[in-house]
């Protein structure tokens, strides 16, 4: 069993989630299971990305709990376009989410802390269907609450649900073909780094726009979960982050 994490570039429309449902469907034949973690379609003022969803009222201001449930909406329907394409292109799948999924969290809405995981629901799902798809970004509390758990949040769930389904890794797919040394949108002299350790990893998500979240990285260090970040429009073989050296 593998965790794929596809984000917002990836599901912005439906010529980029055709690449996504290519990578599903390899990691079903190589992996048998495959639980897809995804983020909200688009970014920035794209309709569907969380911040359009929480620009829609001033009133957020006054309701957190409100806000976290408006900004959980942007990666369900992710969930459900993503879901209906799969079976359009004859990959059954069934998508969990809310209590479902099994993510307990609790603390601050806006920033929860993800407290337990109960992958039961999950794993009878896959004796059914190969593919999950679970919502990234969100948990539920002790009351039943959606809360969202901080930008980037759904990195870390696919990080946690990889550790508690005891997955063999975390795929991440993203629009460069792996860790790179530089920006290559400002070098051409960057190249992609084959191989890393979780600690030398996390000084190059100090930036403004991390290829994963630090918070996803932390968290896959302590749990020892091999990470793999490869391009979503290619099948090279992308960057390797493993948790400690050799």
């Amino acid at each position: 069993m593998i965790v794929q994490k596809f984000g917002g570039v990836a599901m912005k429309d439906k010529q980029t989630r055709e690449k996504c449902i290519r990578h599903i469907a390899d990691g079903i034949r190589d992996h048998q299971n495959v639980v897809v973690v995804v983020s909200a379609i688009g970014r920035g003022s794209d309709p569907y990305s969380t911040d359009s969803l929480l620009r829609l009222t001033d009133a957020f201001n006054f309701s957190k709990a409100a806000s976290d449930l408006a900004a959980s909406c942007g990666e369900i329907i992710a969930s459900a376009v993503l879901s209906a394409e799969l079976i359009e292109a004859g990959i059954d799948n069934q998508v969990l989410h809310g209590i479902h999924a099994g993510i307990w969290t609790e603390g601050e809405f806006g920033d929860g802390i993800i407290t337990d995981i109960d992958p039961t629901m999950i794993i009878d799902g896959l004796k059914e269907s190969a593919c999950i798809i679970i919502p990234g970004f969100q948990g539920v509390n002790e009351r039943g609450q959606i809360m969202t758990i901080g930008r980037g949040g759904s990195d870390l769930t696919a990080v946690a649900l990889a550790a508690a389904l005891q997955a063999t890794h975390v795929e991440f797919f993203k629009d460069v073909p792996g860790v790179m040394t530089t920006d290559p949108k400002r070098s051409s002299e960057s190249k992609k780094i084959d191989r890393l350790t979780i600690p030398e990893l996390l000084p190059l998500l100090e930036e403004a726009r991390p290829i994963i979240q630090k918070r996803a990285a932390i968290y896959a260090h302590k749990k020892s979960m091999p990470l793999y970040i490869r391009g979503i429009d290619t099948i090279e073989k992308g960057t390797w982050i493993i948790p400690y050296s050799d």
